[in-house]
């Protein structure tokens, strides 16, 4: 698997003094709230793929680390472009504290001098969060740098049943109840990342301590997810505010089942016949005029698709790649030469085979008419079936994702302060 070139700090100006600065992620497979939460779909991807992307797309880590226990989590990390951390069984239990799981994968990394902790559950984290917690650490000489996030909630004190206590305001007069623009609110670790460097972790024992700061996330990006009902209102967050990347740059499409409906026709002369539609071929020459690049995905085994193919690879200048049983290792084979992650790549299948690789794209797509099992797997769902505009609707539904990754970044160089 080609994992995605980590850019070093010391290239974009902030790293002095040759410090190694990583992100690090840990996902134990234990996790008791949700059953392996950190790699269940969120909004199609894997929880753990949200916070990578943004870590890596950061641009400011030497490196980007799972710390995990667990197969299935490496191999997902893994595909998303981490390094993987294979914890040890005294910092997997239940017990077991984020600072000694921490202090673990430092002392493995003795070159590491600064760490960002990242939670997995924190998916609607941008790149230029990390990048601008960065800087307060880098440029003004913090120790440690945590994110927060500012809410406008009144306290009481908790009493006992029976006790026959009252209750009484933690933070407000309630004679003096502020209105909420007049009260600027108090504010909340949110628990999205933690910055510290290496001698404050081992001294402090504690990613807090020494100088240190805060950095204030809004409030639409501090999703966290605990249980089960936080799920589906995390998935409504993210839809809207999540970070979608820099965009795709090249799709993967099986013919049979996408671009045709499945059916051949018999001619009078006794030759093989299928249909496509032109809405669909439209569709992937939108994207082409995009900049993104089309791979027809066609069976070996089936000499209608490979005629089709042969006559679309024409019609539509793009590569046609023969697949059969190991459908996944033909796909990473094409990813690996031109050296994509997963991220980078939009997937479209409709059958049982083309699960897999729903689940690791950056952006997957079914028509709507595609097995139980590929629909489960898919990011989008068509309203069209195969054969029918299914891939001129995927197609636009990736250039609508493109041009929202667009404007978000646009949004990230705002000055919030100063807006």
């Amino acid at each position: 698997m080609a994992e995605r070139n980590q850019v070093p700090l010391k290239e974009n100006g902030l790293q002095d003094g040759g410090r190694h600065v990583v992100a690090l992620v840990l996902a134990r497979g234990g996790s008791k709230g949700i059953k392996l939460k950190n790699i269940k779909p969120l909004a199609g991807l894997p929880l753990l793929g949200w916070v990578l992307r943004a870590a890596i797309d950061s641009d400011m880590f030497d490196s980007v680390w799972v710390s995990t226990d667990h197969d299935e989590i490496e191999k997902v990390a893994k595909t998303w472009g981490a390094k993987v951390h294979r914890r040890s069984p005294e910092v997997s239990k239940d017990s077991s504290s984020s600072v000694e799981t921490i202090q673990e994968f430092l002392r493995n990394n003795t070159e590491v001098d600064m760490v960002c902790h990242i939670q997995a559950t924190s998916p609607c984290l941008h790149p230029s969060h990390l990048q601008n917690a960065l800087k307060i650490i880098m440029e003004d000489g913090y120790d440690s740098v945590f994110s927060v996030v500012r809410r406008h909630e009144f306290h009481w004190k908790e009493v006992k049943k029976g006790s026959g206590e009252m209750t009484k305001p933690i933070n407000l007069v309630p004679a003096l109840r502020p209105r909420r623009q007049d009260w600027d609110g108090e504010l909340h670790e949110n628990g999205s990342f933690y910055i510290s460097r290496r001698d404050l972790i081992f001294k402090e024992n504690s990613l807090q301590g020494g100088k240190v700061a805060y950095f204030e996330m809004e409030p639409e990006h501090s999703v966290d997810i605990d249980v089960d009902i936080d799920w589906p209102l995390a998935e409504q967050r993210v839809l809207r505010y999540g970070y979608f990347g820099r965009g795709v740059s090249l799709i993967f499409c099986r013919v049979s089942g996408c671009l045709t409906d499945g059916r051949v026709f018999l001619s009078v002369s006794g030759e093989d016949m299928v249909c496509v539609h032109s809405r669909d071929t439209t569709g992937l020459r939108m994207l082409q005029n995009d900049g993104v690049e089309v791979v027809l995905l066609s069976s070996r085994d089936d000499p209608v698709t490979q005629s089709l193919s042969g006559k679309l690879r024409t019609m539509l200048s793009c590569e046609v790649v023969d697949v059969g049983d190991e459908l996944l290792k033909d796909v990473q084979a094409v990813m690996e030469q031109r050296k994509l992650s997963w991220k980078n790549v939009a997937y479209m299948g409709n059958d049982t085979s083309d699960a897999t690789c729903l689940n690791l794209a950056g952006l997957s797509g079914v028509p709507a008419d595609a097995s139980k099992e590929a629909s489960n797997a898919a990011s989008f769902a068509c309203r069209q079936a195969a054969g029918m505009g299914a891939l001129r609707e995927f197609a636009e539904h990736i250039l609508q994702q493109t041009e929202k990754a667009k404007t978000q970044m646009k949004q990230d160089r705002i000055d919030r302060i100063n807006f």
